[in-house]
C-alpha cells in the first residue's frame, strides 16, 4: 500500500524554471513591433533636422546678401536664372558671400544656388543630395520659405 504521502507528491505538478515558447514570443513581437516604430520616427527627426538646418544656411546666406549688395550695390546671383544646385555653386556662394568660410556644411545633406529673379531679385534655392525625389527648399528675397512636393 502506498502512503498517502506518496500520493499527494504524484498528484502535484512539477514546477519548472524558465520562459514558455510562447511567451519568450511574445517578447520578441513586442520588442520588434517597438523598434520598427523607433527606426521610423528616428529616421523623420533626421530628415526634419537638416531641412532646418538647410533653412538656417538659406538664412544666412540672405543676410550675407544683404550686406553684398550695401558694399557693391547688387546681388550676387549664380550665372543663368534657373541655377541648378551643385557642390560648385555651393562653394562658389562660400567663397564670395561668405569669404571662402564652411557655411554651407556637407552634412546637412542639401547644396545650395542663388537665382536671379529679375534686376533686384533672387532666390535662393536648396536641393536635397539624394538620387530620387529630392526636397526642394526655395527661400525668395521678400524671406518667403516653399518646398517642394518631394518634402
Amino acid at each position: 500500500m502506498t502512503s498517502p504521502l506518496a500520493v499527494s507528491l504524484q498528484k502535484q505538478p512539477v514546477k519548472t524554471k524558465g520562459f514558455t515558447l510562447v511567451e519568450l514570443m511574445v517578447v520578441v513581437a513586442i520588442i520588434g513591433i517597438l523598434s520598427a516604430v523607433g527606426v521610423v520616427s528616428y529616421s523623420g527627426y533626421i530628415s526634419a533636422a537638416k531641412e532646418k538646418s538647410a533653412k538656417n544656411v538659406m538664412l544666412q546666406i540672405s543676410l550675407a546678401h544683404t550686406e553684398e549688395y550695401s558694399n557693391s550695390g547688387g546681388y550676387y546671383t549664380q550665372a543663368d536664372s534657373s541655377c541648378t544646385p551643385t557642390s560648385l555653386t555651393s562653394s562658389d556662394i562660400e567663397t564670395t558671400l561668405f569669404g571662402g568660410g564652411d557655411q554651407i556644411a556637407k552634412d546637412i545633406g542639401y547644396e545650395i544656388c542663388i537665382a536671379s529673379t529679375g534686376s533686384s531679385n533672387f532666390d535662393i534655392i536648396a536641393q536635397e543630395i539624394i538620387s530620387s525625389n529630392a526636397c526642394q527648399l526655395t527661400l525668395s528675397r521678400n524671406g518667403n520659405f516653399t518646398r517642394g512636393d518631394d518634402c
